[in-house]
């Protein structure tokens, strides 16, 4: 843990921003979780982000987070831990065994493999559907036209418990009419859960209601 003195710090400033951004809005700093992103960092990084309290992690892929955070829940039972990145079909039965809420939702082939899944596993993660907001080719995620008819799908068809949807804005673009999309999706689908925002818009996407954000970079620094 000695060899990471700087996540303390780095958690302290992005918490101070964090609760900033929640009482401009208008909310308590209690009601914005944030994520810690561990992904390519090893499982000394996410001991010292536990030595300081925090308890909710994110990672990109199944396969990196079973080589950390199985001991490490064994150790830590409140641990939260949120799959962020894509999840491929054949790895689906892993994730629901493995992760507390699986963000990224984003065809009909998962939605029903995680219906199936979680029936034989009889473990339900929180669900949230990635929302290809900017509708750019090389992101995974449900175009917006699609939103309504997919949450249809996943909570009439396949009895599916959606909590939210999430999001990543286009890079080169500002942030604010993006989530503000996003929070209206949410509001007419009845969802009052909002991943998004990350290291460099995170109080942007508070702004505009994130009850998650997702920082990496800003807490464990460049990978």
């Amino acid at each position: 843990m000695t060899d990471f003195p700087h996540i303390a710090d780095n958690l302290a400033e992005v918490r101070r921003h964090l609760d900033a951004a929640a009482k401009a809005d208008g909310r308590l700093a209690e009601a914005v979780t944030l994520v810690a992103v561990s992904k390519m960092h090893p499982a000394e990084a996410v001991a010292a982000a536990i030595a300081v309290g925090q308890r909710v992690f994110g990672e990109n892929r199944v396969q990196e987070a079973q080589g950390k955070f199985p001991a490490l829940k064994a150790q830590y039972p409140d641990l939260e831990l949120h799959l962020i990145g894509p999840l491929q079909s054949n790895k689906v039965p892993e994730a629901v065994a493995l992760f507390d809420v699986i963000e990224s939702v984003d065809r009909e082939k998962l939605a029903r493999a995680l219906a199936g899944e979680m029936q034989k596993q009889k473990r339900a993660p929180r669900l949230f559907i990635q929302v290809n907001i900017g509708e750019e080719p090389q992101k995974a995620g449900i175009a917006p036209t699609e939103i309504d008819a997919f949450v249809k799908l996943c909570r009439d068809e396949l009895a599916l418990k959606i909590d939210g949807l999430m999001c990543i804005p286009p890079a080169d673009k500002h942030p604010a009419p993006y989530f503000a999309l996003l929070r209206e999706m949410a509001r007419r689908n009845g969802l009052t859960q909002l991943s998004m925002g990350m290291s460099g818009d995170f109080e942007t996407a508070i702004q505009f209601g994130a009850t998650h954000v997702r920082i990496g970079t800003a807490i464990f620094g460049a990978r």
